[in-house]
């Protein structure tokens, strides 16, 4: 098919020219782009806006400005988050003489106290933009300030200022700051603050911080207060832990919690855990930085379960129990109650919405941190300590039992079959019908589990590029994890010893990202099936998955392209929906929701398939032209390109 079919688009190159470029203020990019700043537009963002408000007052808390923070929910919804810390500075910014610096951190993305460490050892917020962002998603932001005993209010709408900073009197016994602001109904719609989520949010912060004391208020319609609390716990996360595993039997009277600072790694810093374990709960953990919550949970996670498994296999082998060697992460964490928060500086998250903690050196500092003081507990309490190594161990002993049941679950027509621990296989008893999706990455493999037919569609994920077998030695084959855990999955042998009515599957599926390395590596695996599984193509069992490259939302209608013609095409003649245009580009698999996999790539009654087939004109041909593009010799893929150059049509770009 030529390109002039394949493209929609009419207009011209020289189109395309500085003019093209759009340059948006901080506020418009909020606004036109919010999932880039609070994750979207959904009933998590709304309230994650409250959480960044109350995390810069939390920063003053920590930093010994505040000693309370008051958190009140109006009958209008309106939510004013308030505390008696220092006040946001309100005089000219040096930069900036004709604004205040208040006007600059609710008015600029990047503008705050929190990069230098002078002003906060550690924090909490966005780091220059929480408040900002919080600024622009609202139809209406009023700010009080009290410091130096004068008060001062400026009022915003959707990121835009209302007038100057103006000071509005005297103010001798109030201090710090007081956000009040509504989120604007043109971002969230109908979505509105919830009062319980709002409630338990205030709490948590209170058990994470025992220096300070989080009041609660809540209006009904009529303007009476509905509900009015004080939060202070100074026994921190062991009251937290305490409080929610109220009535649950645990294996250990007190659960082991401790705070220790990062002194004698000397920086500034702590961590503070809690962790008990129980037989009538299911396991959770809950993480925090900063004291802002990591659901995803990050390095401070990691070197917490780090310590505790590496002392429940020391004691473990002090009391010469010999299955305490079994023990993994995962038998730890079921049901395990587990709270760890850290306070580091300049923490390292993923994403603005912080849900994961990227810093590395916060592993190294929490492990060795709470390592000593785990080991002394266990050799203190004995009784827990045997109590809660004898439930690992039964955890332990279950997931064993449980993998090799998993492993000889499936059969085939003439045996059973040892399975790779990555496969996630389906539940039919036969091929006939059944899909085996082999996945790039992880990520992407999350959302295909979501979004298969369990009875049907087994999926196999592989970590980065697979080995390209032209070349490679029979025995790096045979040791090769990712090659091993295909010939498991599908059943057969390799090259003579292939048998294609071994095959588990009736259709093997190459599923990678619509990207040149998501290309390469469907190269590498369509060459791996040449040479050693040639029989199981020419039956008609491979195929390549058509995930899209684009999606194109118009209200309720949502059109999915293959490529930037196909986009273009649908952008020109439009796509039949209501209101604004929204395109969206799928970086990769794991970018894609459950829904879009499905309806795109999975769902056979919408998806896109492409039969792998083989086409000799001649005998050996194909082998020939696989041996020169992905064989050992360089020389001959640049004679191949230079001999076949002249047929690729020059693209406009």
């Amino acid at each position: 098919m030529s390109s002039d079919l394949l493209s929609g688009s009419t207009a011209s190159p020289d189109d395309y020219d500085a003019s093209s470029i759009q340059i948006l203020e901080d506020m418009e990019h909020v606004r036109l782009r919010p999932g880039m700043y609070i994750g979207g537009k959904d009933d998590r963002a709304l309230h994650h806006m409250v959480a960044e408000i109350i995390d810069n007052s939390m920063d003053e808390a920590v930093a010994g400005h505040a000693t309370w923070i008051e958190v009140e929910l109006h009958e209008n919804g309106h939510v004013s988050v308030r505390d008696n810390g220092r006040g946001i500075p309100t005089g000219p910014h040096p930069k900036d003489p004709e604004k205040s610096a208040l006007e600059i951190i609710f008015c600029t993305l990047n503008a705050g106290g929190k990069f230098s460490g002078d002003s906060y050892e550690t924090s909490g917020g966005l780091h220059g933009v929480g408040s900002s962002v919080v600024n622009a998603l609202s139809d209406h932001l009023r700010v009080e300030v009290a410091r130096n005993k004068e008060l001062f209010a400026m009022e915003f709408s959707r990121g835009v200022p209302q007038g100057k900073l103006a000071k509005i009197g005297a103010a001798p016994n109030r201090r710090g700051t007081a956000v009040t602001f509504h989120p604007d109904a043109n971002i969230f719609g109908s979505l509105t603050l919830k009062p319980a989520r709002l409630f338990k949010m205030a709490r948590s912060k209170a058990y994470l911080f025992s220096g300070v004391e989080i009041r609660w208020k809540t209006h009904q319609n009529d303007g009476e207060t509905l509900q009015e609390a004080k939060f202070h716990f100074p026994g921190g996360l062991a009251d937290y832990l305490s409080e929610s595993l109220k009535g649950a039997t645990t294996y250990a009277e007190a659960p082991f919690a401790g705070t220790v600072s990062f002194e004698k790694f000397k920086v500034p810093g702590k961590v503070e855990w809690a962790i008990n374990w129980t037989p009538s709960r299911d396991g959770f953990i809950q993480s925090y930085c900063n004291t802002v919550p990591t659901p995803e949970g990050g390095t401070h996670e990691a070197g917490f379960w780090a310590a505790i498994l590496k002392g429940v296999k020391a004691y473990g082998e002090l009391v010469n129990n010999k299955k305490s060697s079994t023990i993994t992460r995962e038998d730890l964490t079921t049901g395990a109650g587990a709270l760890v928060s850290c306070f580091i500086r300049e923490p390292e998250f993923v994403g603005q919405t912080k849900d994961r903690l990227a810093t590395v050196d916060a592993q190294r500092m929490i492990e060795n941190s709470v390592r000593d003081h785990f080991d002394n507990w266990l050799a203190a309490d004995t009784k827990s300590a045997g109590a809660i190594l004898d439930f690992l161990v039964l955890r332990a002993e279950e997931r064993l039992k449980r993998r090799q049941e998993k492993e000889t679950s499936r059969k085939t027509a003439t045996a059973k079959l040892r399975l790779p621990g990555k496969l996630t296989d389906c539940s039919s008893k036969t091929r006939e019908g059944t899909e085996l999706f082999i996945v790039e990455g992880d990520s992407a493999g999350g959302s295909a589990k979501m979004a298969r037919d369990r009875k049907t569609q087994a999926l196999l994920p592989l970590r980065g590029k697979i080995l390209n077998v032209l070349g490679a030695a029979s025995s790096k084959l045979g040791s090769n994890a990712e090659i091993s855990d295909l010939t498991q999955a599908l059943g057969v042998g390799l090259g003579s010893k292939f048998n294609v009515d071994d095959l588990r599957y009736d259709k093997i599926i190459i599923m990678t990202d619509a990207d040149v390395d998501g290309a390469h590596i469907a190269a590498l695996l369509m060459t791996f099936f040449f040479t050693q599984m040639r029989p199981m193509i020419d039956a008609g069992h491979l195929y390549l998955a058509c995930p899209p490259l684009f999606r194109i939302t118009q209200g309720a209608k949502r059109i999915y392209c293959i490529d930037e013609e196909e986009k273009d095409m649908w952008l020109e003649k439009g796509i039949g929906g209501k209101g604004r245009v929204d395109l969206s580009r799928f970086k990769g698999l794991g970018e894609m929701d459950a829904k879009d996999l499905k309806d795109t790539t999975m769902n056979p009654t919408t998806r896109k398939l492409i039969r792998v087939t083989i086409d000799d004109d001649e005998p050996g041909e194909t082998d020939d032209l696989v041996e020169r593009l992905m064989g050992k010799k360089p020389e001959m893929r640049y004679q191949y390109i230079q001999e076949n150059a002249r047929f690729v049509e020059e693209l406009d770009v």
